[in-house]
């Protein structure tokens, strides 16, 4: 089956692979740097940037702990993950990735629906 996706607070049309960057980058030039996405089938990407770095999650559905993209050895941590409560949150950069793979990671969850496969993540479930 092929999946639909859309993003969450936006319109119900449908967005692709082919744009999905552009309307991330879109938000995050706006300050909506907290987007979720949901498929046809129920299964929710979510992204949450500071700019610089992000959270990539992938949920199967309501209620799911997910999985999330992680970068091995990365030291430190970051802040100013702003979400759309206006919580401001701090992760271990261990547990996020640069942004240019975020897009990367996000793209291919929207085209192919599952990581790609030299994507490194954990589940958290």
């Amino acid at each position: 089956m092929i999946e639909s996706w859309v993003i969450n607070d936006d319109s119900l049309v449908p967005v692709s692979s082919a744009v999905v960057l552009e309307a991330l980058r879109s938000r995050i030039d706006s300050g909506q740097l907290e987007t979720w996405l949901t498929s046809s089938s129920g299964r929710s990407p979510a992204f949450v940037a500071n700019t610089e770095r992000a959270m990539v999650m992938l949920l199967e559905d309501e209620g799911d702990s997910g999985e999330h993209a992680v970068a091995p050895g990365a030291e430190g941590s970051s802040d100013g993950f702003v979400l759309s409560s206006g919580q401001s949150d701090e992760y271990p950069d261990e547990d996020t990735v640069p942004i240019r793979e975020a897009f990367r990671l996000v793209e291919h969850i929207i085209g192919t629906g599952s990581w790609p496969a030299d994507a490194r993540w954990v589940v958290d479930r």
